[in-house]
C-alpha cells in the first residue's frame, strides 16, 4: 500500500510542474494585461500628484511570478495529497486517475470558482487600501462556504448512491446544493471598492486568471492521477495487489 510520504512526494511534484505551467501561461498572457493596468496605475496615481516608490521592477517581478508559483503550486499539492490520504486511506491505490481528476474538480470549485463568481478578481490599481481587511475576510468566508458546500454535494451524493437513488436524482440534489452555495455567497457584502480600470482590461484580467486558475488545477489532478497510475503499474509489475476499485 502507498505512503504517506508517498503520497505526499506526488502531490508536492504534481502541484510544482502544474505551478510551472500555470505560470507559464500567465508569464506569457497575463503579465502584459497588468503591464497595462501598472501603466495606468502609474498614470493615475501622477496626475493626482502621487508618487510611489517601485519596490521591484517589472521584470524582477515576472521572474518573482514563475517561482511563487511553482512554490505555491507545490504547497497546495502536498495539502491535496493529505486530502487524497484521509479520503481514500483504506484503499489509495485504487483508481488513482479517476479519483484525482474528481478531487481537483471539487477544491477548483469550492476553493477558487465558487468563491470566484461572487468576488471576481481585479487588476492592480483597483481597491482601497482601507477595504483590505474587509475584502480577505469576505473571500476567506467566500471559500469557507465553496468548501461547505463541496462536501456537502459529495456526501450527499455518496449516500444517494449507496441507497440507490437514479442518476438524474443524484445529479440534481448536487445542483440543488451548488444553487444555494451561490444564493449564499451572493448574500454576503459586495465589494465596496469602485472598479474604476477600462472594462475591457478588467475582464481580460479575470479571464485570464481563470484560465491560470483551471490550468493550476486540473495539472495537478492530472498529474496526481498519473503519477498514481504509474506507481499501480510499478507495483503489479513487482507483484504487489492493487486493491479493486470500489462500487459505486
Amino acid at each position: 500500500m502507498t505512503s504517506l510520504l508517498s503520497l505526499l512526494g506526488r502531490g508536492a511534484l504534481a502541484g510544482g510542474a502544474a505551478g510551472l505551467v500555470s505560470g507559464g501561461f500567465s508569464y506569457a498572457f497575463a503579465e502584459p494585461v497588468l503591464d497595462r493596468a501598472v501603466r495606468l496605475e502609474a498614470a493615475r496615481e501622477k496626475a493626482q500628484g502621487v508618487s510611489a516608490a517601485e519596490v521591484f521592477s517589472r521584470s524582477t517581478q515576472h521572474v518573482g511570478l514563475l517561482a511563487s508559483t511553482v512554490v505555491t503550486g507545490a504547497a497546495i499539492g502536498v495539502l491535496f495529497a493529505v486530502v487524497y490520504a484521509i479520503l481514500h486511506r483504506r484503499d489509495p491505490d485504487s483508481a488513482p486517475w479517476q479519483r484525482s481528476l474528481t478531487l481537483a474538480g471539487a477544491g477548483f470549485t469550492g476553493i477558487w470558482l465558487l468563491p470566484f463568481l461572487r468576488y471576481p478578481a481585479n487588476p492592480p490599481g483597483v481597491g482601497d487600501p482601507g477595504t483590505l481587511g474587509f475584502r480577505v475576510n469576505a473571500w476567506l468566508a467566500a471559500i469557507g462556504i465553496g468548501l461547505i458546500a463541496v462536501v456537502l454535494a459529495w456526501r450527499l451524493h455518496a449516500w444517494m448512491a449507496q441507497r440507490q437513488y437514479s442518476a438524474p436524482v443524484r445529479q440534481l440534489t448536487v445542483a440543488a446544493v451548488v444553487v444555494a452555495a451561490l444564493a449564499s455567497l451572493f448574500a454576503l457584502p459586495g465589494n465596496p471598492d469602485a472598479v474604476s480600470a477600462p472594462a475591457t482590461l478588467v475582464w481580460d484580467f479575470r479571464l485570464l486568471s481563470a484560465a491560470s486558475m483551471g490550468l493550476l488545477w486540473a495539472g495537478l489532478g492530472a498529474g496526481f492521477g498519473l503519477l498514481g497510475v504509474r506507481a499501480a503499474r510499478a507495483g503489479i509489475r513487482a507483484g504487489v495487489p492493487v486493491p479493486a476499485v470500489p462500487a459505486a
